[in-house]
């Protein structure tokens, strides 16, 4: 028979046993088609990258399926059916993994990885570590945040060494350019009178 590996997401707002609950459902779908499901693996809430039926974050489950294509149709049309299920993939494989999938592994490493250093990402401070903040609290005015916490200049126009408003408009001009000489006239429409034509 072919080998499958299939994975759904059902709603954030649905607990663990729910999502335990509708794998052993699809499971019993799959067995009673003449199948059978290898293992089972629960990868717990994670973000979407984008919303899927109004839903940021889904439970993810996967599914390694030996089972004729009838029976993995018949579990698809039930998935697209539940209101739980919002979206769902089916693969087929030459092999199925014997061991736990890369998921799996990749939570198993931030667990340890989180026990061994301590707090969210080690003793570095910040949840990244680094900096933190709001970026112009780094020490050397080194990137900046409200560009008014830069010594060189940025925020309010008000805070530029020399102070106070900037003075090219007020006829004096910044030294190098000219004053500016009256505007040309605008053009009119020729049907429409001027103030002075009107009189």
């Amino acid at each position: 028979m072919p080998l499958y590996e299939h994975v759904f997401l059902a709603r954030q707002d649905i607990s663990q046993a729910q999502v335990d609950a509708l794998t052993k459902e699809y499971t019993e779908v799959i067995t009673e088609g003449g199948g059978r499901i290898g293992k089972t693996e629960y990868w717990g809430v994670k973000p979407l990258a984008y919303k899927i039926k109004k839903n940021r974050k889904a439970h993810f489950s996967l599914m390694n399926i030996d089972a004729p294509p009838a029976a993995v149709a018949e579990m698809e049309r039930r998935m697209t059916l539940s209101p739980d299920v919002i979206r769902f993939l089916t693969i087929r494989v030459d092999a199925h993994e014997t061991e736990p999938s890369i998921q799996m592994r990749k939570s198993d490493r931030d667990e340890r990885r989180d026990g061994d250093r301590g707090g969210f990402r080690g003793d570095r401070g910040g949840f990244r570590g680094g900096g933190g903040g709001f970026r112009g609290d780094r020490g050397g005015g080194g990137g900046g945040g409200f560009r008014g916490d830069r010594g060189g200049g940025g925020g309010f126009r008000g805070d530029r060494e020399g102070g106070g408003p900037r003075r090219d408009r007020e006829g004096g001009g910044d030294g190098d350019r000219p004053p500016r000489g009256p505007r040309p006239p605008r053009d009119r429409d020729p049907e429409t009178p001027t103030p002075s034509q009107e009189s």
